[in-house]
Parts: structure tokens; sequence; C-alpha cells
């Protein structure tokens, strides 16, 4: 089954990524079973904006209580992990460009355990932060700053009776801001893969044009978050070496179950916000029977529209990446959301009930999500730059062998400059103290970014933080037309993946990072520190970040 509508898949990116607990019950006393009702399909509890008197704006108070909790994972059972309230994944936010979004953050996990590891090994467990990520908000200050770090209480602290500590995030959203789905997670670097592994996660939203859409609007509006749980007799496990999560088979949820079960009427169109909230994994989906599938109606990559719907069969959906979708149901039948690689369905989808007739209408224009660049708007053209993610193995002792380097231009510096850099304790390594990039506003340049991974399976989806960069090639191919990404999907292979794209730095001066967002490379050095700065000023010299 396949419907064309809107741009060819060939000429976009693969990108994206989600239900059976209908039970029977027939009463302790009853003989006879009757079928239940349908479970209805889990959605985050969800948070919305509440308008400020006086002002054009609205603002979204949200308090995140962060701790070890035991939840309750339909189909998997009881797992004990650090939440957000108790929830994987935590509560929806919704708000538009013009809102303010305040967070306060509680940590009531325990005292960190001592660390001499060096900052590119886990560590400060207990300690988090907060990344909007997706969002073209300001890096800096008490907003979307992950050098923040929110500690919890020190053992001297817990024994005196102290409160527990709290940390306010404030997030201004600007006016113009694009409508699209984004999620948040923590970023405090060598903590983050578990944390994320363990479901600390919510969906944001950013409410805008594309919502107003007839054919959008009219479609039910679903949240499809897919959370990695890694764990092992119930809990995470401590990262205590190189393969202690990632040999620990995931457990893929969607809203905190697994497996859950979706109803669509034959006919009608949903609008699902895929949420890719995973640390390890890309997810290869398809929405399958295993006859036919259910076609996908792309209209957004990372919370940017795309400018018509584009209909495909298969999605791709690197780790942090988002898509939104229209869905309509076609013949009766069950379908699943399968992963390639992933044994058992995300989610099912039942096709029943009463056909909707006429079918649910498909938008046939979408408005501009996000002006496209032009390579005429590069000023300088010697300032292309290269990222290069790398893995030399055995450089390192003990229970974490291996270096996650990112080369290219301006890689941290070598220890030893005239030493093998192969073996090489701090070459391409993420340094906090060390600025690889210095980046003026209004300036539009091109990057090339690529892994020199054999292996098939290694990725390394490249993340800036800030700004949305603008995919134009992929594997020397130019895409028509080019996709707006924040994560970029990046497979080893011979050779491996090599993406280009253009970014103008906008808005927002301050210090953040570019990575690798498969987690557990990032917490292990595969990251750098990038400077935002005003056009004419030259940038900081390596320092600690403030």
């Amino acid at each position: 089954m396949s419907e064309n509508v809107g741009i060819s898949r060939r000429s976009m990116l693969k990108a994206i990524p989600t239900a059976v607990l209908v039970a029977a019950s027939d009463g302790i006393l009853s003989r006879r079973r009757a079928a239940a009702a349908p479970v209805p399909f889990p959605q985050p509890a969800l948070r919305t904006r509440r308008p400020v008197p006086g002002t054009p704006g609205a603002v979204l108070e949200q308090t995140l209580d962060v701790r070890f909790t035991d939840t309750v994972v339909p189909g998997y059972g009881t797992a004990t992990t650090r939440t957000y309230n108790g929830t994987i994944p935590g509560p929806t936010l919704r708000l538009r460009g013009g809102d303010t979004l305040r967070l306060t953050q509680v940590n009531g996990l325990p005292p960190n355990e001592p660390h001499s590891g060096g900052h590119n090994r886990p560590h400060n467990l207990n300690s988090f932060n907060v990344h909007t990520h997706g969002l073209h908000v300001s890096p800096s200050g008490d907003a979307d700053n992950v050098h923040r770090e929110f500690a919890p209480r020190t053992a001297e602290q817990v024994d005196a009776g102290d409160p527990e500590p709290t940390y306010v995030t404030t997030v201004e959203i600007p006016a113009d801001h694009p409508a699209g789905t984004h999620w948040y997670h923590p970023h405090l670097h060598g903590a983050t893969a578990v944390q994320v592994a363990g479901g600390m996660a919510g969906v944001l939203i950013v409410e805008g044009d594309v919502d107003e859409v007839p054919e959008i609007a009219a479609a039910a509006d679903i949240v499809v978050c897919v959370n990695e749980l890694r764990l092992k007799d119930g809990k995470v496990p401590e990262f205590t070496s190189g393969n202690a999560l990632a040999a620990v088979p995931a457990t893929l949820t969607v809203n905190g179950e697994v497996n859950p079960t979706l109803t669509l009427r034959p006919g009608e169109v949903q609008r699902w916000r895929l949420v890719c909230a995973t640390a390890f994994t890309a997810l290869s989906l398809q929405l399958t029977d295993g006859q036919q599938n259910l076609t996908l109606h792309q209209i957004a990559q990372d919370g940017v529209t795309f400018p018509a719907t584009v209909a495909t069969d298969s999605l791709r959906l690197a780790m942090g990446n988002r898509a939104d979708v229209l869905v309509r149901g076609g013949d009766p039948g069950s379908y699943q959301l399968r992963a390639d690689g992933v044994s058992e369905p995300l989610m099912t989808v039942d096709v029943t009930g009463p056909a909707v007739e006429p079918p649910m209408g498909l938008p046939t224009t979408l408005p501009a999500g996000k002006p496209f660049l032009d390579e005429g708007d590069i000023v300088n053209p010697d300032a292309d730059r290269e990222v290069v993610f790398h893995i030399d193995s055995g450089v390192f002792g003990g229970t974490f062998p291996n270096a996650y380097r990112v080369l290219g231009s301006n890689p941290t510096p070598a220890a030893d400059p005239d030493g093998d850099s192969t073996q090489d304790p701090a070459y391409g390594l993420f340094d906090p103290g060390y600025v690889n990039h210095t980046l003026k506003l209004d300036t539009v340049e091109r990057w090339t970014v690529r892994t020199d991974e054999t292996r098939q399976a290694s990725s390394h989806p490249f993340h800036l933080h800030t700004n949305h960069v603008m995919v134009t090639h992929r594997n020397g191919e130019r895409l028509d037309p080019p996709v707006w990404q924040d994560t970029v999907d990046l497979a080893g292979g011979r050779p491996g993946d090599t993406v280009t794209f253009l970014v103008r730095y906008e808005d927002f001066t301050g210090s953040t990072v570019a990575h690798c967002h498969q987690l557990q490379h990032e917490d292990l050095g595969m990251m750098q520190t990038v400077d935002y700065v005003e056009p004419g000023r030259p940038g900081r010299h390596p320092s600690r970040p403030s």
C-alpha cells in the first residue's frame, strides 16, 4: 500500500521513527469472559502555558523532581531508575513562540561518589542539568546552558538534614521560533548516558502555523516518545566499563510502555510526533502487517516543517532525531511499528472500526518552516570546517581502553605534539578548557562531517547545539530539496557516511557544545566546545567555560 503526496522520499534524507495490553475480564464470580474495553494509547502527562496578564506571551512553569523511583513499565515490570516526576518519559511541555519556559528542578538523588578518573570517564552520576534539544534559544546563563551542574546534597548535608537543592532554568522562546517537536534531557558530561538510559527525557512542543493547516488540525495529535532503557535486574547497571551499558539488551518503550496498542479507523488521519529519545540505538522504522506497509506522510524533521509532505514507507531516526508524520488508516488489520534489528515491535496499530467516509484529507501545501540557505551566503570561502569521528582502541589501560576522538578542524591538542597521535591521551578528546570552534553571529559556514569507522553498525550522530544545520549533501550526493536538522545521522562502513551542511549562527552568543549523540561516546570524550560570538569579536583564549 502506498500513497504519493508531495515530494518523493528519494529527494530527502532517510529519517524517522510506536501498542497490546488489551485484556479480557469476567469478574471473580463469573465463568463467562467478556472482552474488556480497549486500553487507551498511553500519553505522557501534559503541561501547558498560561497567559501572563498585560503581556503578549505566556509562561509554562514546571517542577521536575529528579530522584530514584520504582516505575512500573507495562510489558516489562518494575524499573528503579532516575526519572522526572517518577514517570518515563517525563511530562510533555507545550508552548508557543514568545513564551517563557521556567523549570524548577529538584535534585533528590543521593550524594555523588568520589571520582578521580578524569573528566572523560563516567562521574557525578547523581548530578545533572537540562538541555532543550532542538530549541533555538540562548545557551548562556540559566537558559539552555549545558555547562551548569545541578549537584545533589553532599553526605554531610544529608546528615545535617539540609533540604534537597533546587535549580531554576529559564528559557525565553523567540517570538518567531518555528513550530515543531523537540525534547529535553540531562546533558552533564560524564553522566548523560546513564541518565537517559534510565528514562530521563521528555517531549517539548512549540505550537504554531503548521498546527493550523486544516488537514493537520483535524488529525489527532499524538506523542510517540521512544525511550531506550538499559536495564539489568530492573535497574541501570553501574557504568564501570566501556561495555557496561552497551552490552545490556535494550528495552524500548513507547510513552513508558512496551508495545502499546493504538487504534486507527480506516480513512482516519492521525499526526504522530515521533521522538527518538534513545542514547545508543538508531531506529529504521516501518509500519507493517508483514505483507504491506502503511504510508508515513512526513511533514517535519527535527522540529522544522518540510516544504511539502513526503510520502514514504520507511524512516530512519538517529538518536535525538524527531519527525512529525501523518498516518491514514487503510485496510483493516493489525500493523506493527518495527525497527530494523529489534526483535519486538515498538507498538501495534489496530486499523479497525467504522471507516471515515470520505477519508480524511492530507495537506497539499505546508507553511515555510525555515528559509533555505545558499552557498552564495558564504562570505569567506576558506571558512569550511571539518569534523571526523574516530575511535582509537587500546589507548588507555583499565576498563575504558578506547579513545573517542573528534578530529578535523581544530581538534583538542595532543598532550605530546611530537608523539604518536593514535596513542595520545588528549588528542581530539573533549577538554572543557579548550575552545574548538569560534563561530561569529550572522555568518554562514559550510561543514563536512564524517566518520572513518569501518563497522557499519558504528553510529555517530552529529549534534550542534543552538542552531539548526541545513544538510545539502549526503555521501557526495546533493539533496533536492535540502533538509534542516539538528542531529545528523552518520553510520560507519567502507567508506563511512559523510554529510555536508550549511549553518548560519544566529541571535545568541555564549559557550556550548557539538558532539556525537551516541551518548556513551559523548561521555567518554567525543565532544567539542563551541563559542558563539558577536561579529568582529575575537574568540576567547582556551579557558574553562564560565
